[in-house]
């Protein structure tokens, strides 16, 4: 598939004056620049991440409400729900805020909503739960803001909401005691990206202050926050990134039981990171709610026994191996149809439905289309009387606004720029597919439908030294906002030692001016051919250390290749 390279063009000037004051190489000074890390204090606490960096909890709205709701219960005596989503963020959030408050009072319950009988977020019977086993307040993490009036039938019962949430709230508010959201309009908190275990961690921070407990007794919970806040993608920018950086340590050293038991099971040996997070613990805490139900996730992070986390974890990993089966399975059947069909194939947008396809995975099928088939996508399934379904975008455009263009034909729909949800006649799939294609096609920018990459800067190899890589691996956590930098390299060429690996990636031996390197290129077998033309290249890759026998060098991974232009 064609890319479109956007290569960052670099503030000389800036980056000369940041080179003055922190004499690291030039190349990684203009990344800096551009991540508005333009001087040396603001270099300094992206290199060096504090703790007492972190800003005070009692900035956020409603703060000082909510910290006083949780005492009153305290002291009344009052049974205390944590209600929280079924994704990574939710079941994290709750097995934070559970284990904190039961470590200083004994009424408190957890409540995880079933992804299929009770839909994402603030339930009716989550609340009818409540009323029935005397529940007089709920904390609601990771959801809340947008549940109005589900919050209004609870307080018509007698129960009161302190809802921690961090997604952009309606026009009309939830009537809750207080609203912990630092996108609200009116919310002074400085940092408006924390997700919902973030905003429990501030929460947590106040309750603990107020209580004169240990620093500790929130502290223990950030790799659960670092772990949320990878899987959710926010940015890894301020606060998060401090999150992140002391959560990774406490993974490394000293991690949650559960935590413990997801790697033990998915035999890690190396050092966890970010992209561990996202790819190895993640994948098996979603995979709970999309294949059955997600409360044993938390099941898992609030065991405090090696054995019988393992024994949850065991049930996770069985998910996520039925997850992974049914998502290939489905994404083969909906290439197929797309591949077996002129008329689709030419389309701007996709839109497949099959009635059996399993409704946990129609999202991340979506985002495997959109691999192969770039352009906005749709996939949908049979659930009950209905068709249910997920959409997923290209980057730069609004496929919420593309799907609202097609409400006439849904029943419900909700989302956001880049992803979305939807439920729809089974009649009316044929005229939403249309209608989308044609939203689509009159909105879309030619340009939008083929990938971008983003590159940081143009390198030479003989940069890409150890000193180097040292001070790019101290970047990390990497994340959104702050993505491991892409790297061009002009005028390179292939050694005649490149080989294709397992017939679908390739083993690079490159070299430039006198200067060798190797990288791997995964599912880049199909550019192979331009190896073999004897020409200049232009290559796109991020540098990776590799260890092999106990020896570490350094390596390319690669993103993108062409015939150079010069």
């Amino acid at each position: 598939m064609q890319k479109r390279w956007n290569i960052l063009q670099r503030d000389e000037e800036r980056t000369a004056s940041l080179y003055d004051s922190l004499k690291v190489s030039h190349t990684l000074c203009g990344i800096l620049v551009e991540r508005g890390l333009d001087d040396f204090e603001k270099s300094k606490y992206f290199f060096r991440p504090e703790l007492s960096a972190l800003h005070s909890p009692w900035l956020m709205k409603d703060m000082d409400k909510a910290v006083a709701r949780i005492l009153m219960a305290i002291e009344n005596r009052e049974n205390i729900l944590i209600y929280g989503d079924y994704d990574v963020d939710g079941t994290t959030s709750v097995a934070a805020m559970f284990q904190f408050l039961k470590n200083i009072y004994p009424n408190v319950d957890f409540y995880i909503p079933h992804r299929y009988r009770e839909g994402y977020g603030v339930s009716k019977a989550g609340i009818d739960f409540a009323k029935k086993n005397n529940f007089s307040l709920i904390i609601s993490l990771d959801c809340g803001i947008k549940s109005a009036d589900l919050i209004t039938y609870a307080k018509e019962l007698g129960i009161d909401f302190v809802v921690c949430d961090h997604h952009l709230p309606d026009e009309v508010l939830p009537p809750a005691v207080a609203i912990l959201n630092a996108k609200q309009k009116d919310c002074p908190y400085p940092y408006k990206e924390l997700c919902g275990c973030g905003v429990g961690f501030k929460l947590m921070m106040a309750l603990s202050e107020r209580l004169q407990l240990p620093p500790e007794s929130y502290l223990t919970y950030l790799d659960l926050v670092a772990t949320a806040i990878a899987a959710d993608i926010v940015p890894m920018t301020g606060e998060n990134r401090i999150l992140v950086y002391y959560g990774l340590k406490k993974v490394n050293e000293n991690p949650n039981v559960g935590i413990k038991a997801l790697m033990q099971l998915a035999e890690v040996k190396k050092e966890m990171s970010v992209s561990n997070l996202v790819f190895i613990i993640a994948p098996r805490i979603n995979a709970a709610g999309r294949m059955d139900d997600a409360k044993k996730a938390v099941q898992l992070f609030i065991e405090q026994d090696l054995n019988k986390a393992l024994e949850f974890a065991e049930m996770l990993h069985s998910d996520n191996t039925d997850r992974k089966e049914a998502d290939t399975n489905i994404t083969e059947e909906a290439l197929s149809i797309i591949e077996n069909d002129e008329a689709l194939k030419k389309r701007k947008t996709t839109v497949v439905f099959r009635e059996h396809w399993h409704k946990g995975v129609v999202g991340i099928v979506a985002s495997r289309l959109i691999e192969k088939y770039y352009r906005p996508t749709v996939v949908l399934t049979k659930s009950g009387d209905f068709v249910a379904g997920s959409a997923r975008s290209v980057a730069g455009f609004n496929l919420y606004e593309a799907i609202h263009a097609c409400r006439e034909h849904l029943l419900g729909y909700g989302g956001h720029f880049a992803a979305a949800g939807m439920s729809l006649l089974p009649e009316n799939v044929k005229a939403f597919s249309d209608q989308f294609e044609a939203v689509v096609s009159a909105t879309i920018a030619p340009k939008l439908l083929i990938p971008e990459i983003i590159v940081d800067t143009e390198i030479s190899f003989a940069e890409l030294v150890p000193s180097f890589y040292s001070m790019l691996d101290q970047m990390e956590p990497f994340g959104p906002g702050n993505m491991r930098p892409v790297f061009l390299a002009r005028n390179v060429f292939d050694t005649g030692f490149s080989k294709i690996v397992k017939e679908l990636h390739i083993r690079f031996v490159l070299k430039q001016d006198k200067i060798t390197l190797t990288g791997i290129g995964f599912n880049m077998s199909d550019k192979f051919d331009l190896l073999q033309k004897n020409l200049p290249l232009d290559i796109l890759f991020t540098l990776d250390l590799n260890e092999w026998n106990g020896e570490k060098t350094l390596q390319l991974k690669m993103i993108d290749i062409r015939i150079s232009n010069s």
